[in-house]
């Protein structure tokens, strides 16, 4: 048996793919990556947001499942829609690797100003730092990992935001300047998802590679988004985590503007955890105004 893996062609796609395929490697499963380029990837003059909300890296890699060409598509869960299209399933979560957010001055960065200059693609990083800090100017930065904190080093800006899971996969974690625990993360960050088509007969076998803890909490992130009816690109926060059998959750929705928020918290015990309290807990920020935030008013 050899298994078609689908990858986005950046460092951090690759890397993440190479993981999947040295964990079926080791299970006897021989492996061949296929690299296929997203609309995203190809897009890089526009601001991330206006190329669409949903599927913006991941449709290419759908298509290419659905006619054959691959077996499975590796991918940064975060950029996965909520609803998969027609006759896919997400197939097993590997385990989560730190999901906050961070921050990355430039090299031999000397401070100025009080007000400060931000870069970010991230609709939701954007909200969050505009509320904390609104004297601060957030710009638009696009590219992988490497183009972005080439773009750090030589524009003059203070700083960049960052997912950490990100550098540290790509042994670039001595360029964290801070880590940013106040912003909650992107649903599903830090976590890498494999998609298959639903009747994919080793399905038994690569699900093998799921790790339990870490698919309950992204689930549950996952529906609080779908029930928002918001994307990647929506300025929503959400994070579950596991400690001593106790689910701890946290969301939050914002204005674009970050000027107001929603927030919840909330914690269960884990063994009556399940994937619908991410639309229950949704329901209760909407309550709260959340949907007006989402549509602008």
């Amino acid at each position: 048996m050899k298994l078609k893996i689908g990858t986005r062609r950046s460092k951090l796609a690759l890397w993440q793919s190479n993981l999947v395929a040295e964990k079926l490697n080791a299970l006897d499963v021989q492996t061949e990556l296929v690299e296929i380029e997203s609309f995203g990837d190809k897009e890089q003059d526009l601001p991330l947001h206006k190329l669409g909300d949903k599927g913006v890296f991941t449709k290419a890699l759908d298509e290419a499942l659905l006619e054959g060409k691959i077996d499975l598509a590796v991918h940064s869960l975060k950029d996965v829609p909520t609803i998969f299209e027609d006759g896919l399933q997400l197939n097993a979560v590997l385990e989560r690797a730190n999901p906050i957010d961070v921050l990355v001055q430039p090299l031999n960065y000397k401070k100025g100003n009080t007000s400060r200059t931000i870069a970010t693609g991230s609709i939701r990083r954007s909200a969050f730092w505009k509320n904390k800090y609104p004297e601060d100017e957030v710009v638009d930065l696009r590219g992988n990992v490497p183009t972005r904190l080439n773009k750090v080093d030589t524009l003059g800006w203070d700083g960049a935001i960052f997912a950490h899971a990100g550098l540290e996969r790509l042994g670039l974690g001595e360029r964290i300047s801070k880590e940013l625990p106040w912003m909650i993360s992107a649903p599903s960050q830090g976590a890498i998802g494999i998609v298959s088509k639903k009747d994919f007969k080793y399905s038994e076998i690569v699900s093998v590679l799921n790790d339990d803890n870490t698919r309950i909490c992204v689930d549950i992130e996952r529906a609080f988004l779908r029930t928002l009816d918001a994307g990647c690109s929506s300025p929503v926060g959400a994070l579950a985590e596991v400690k001593d059998g106790t689910l701890f959750f946290k969301g939050a929705v914002l204005s674009v503007d970050g000027k107001q928020r929603v927030d919840i918290q909330e914690e269960f015990e884990l063994r009556n955890a399940k994937e619908t309290l991410g639309a229950e807990f949704a329901k209760k920020v909407i309550n709260e105004g959340a949907a007006d935030l989402l549509n602008g008013n």
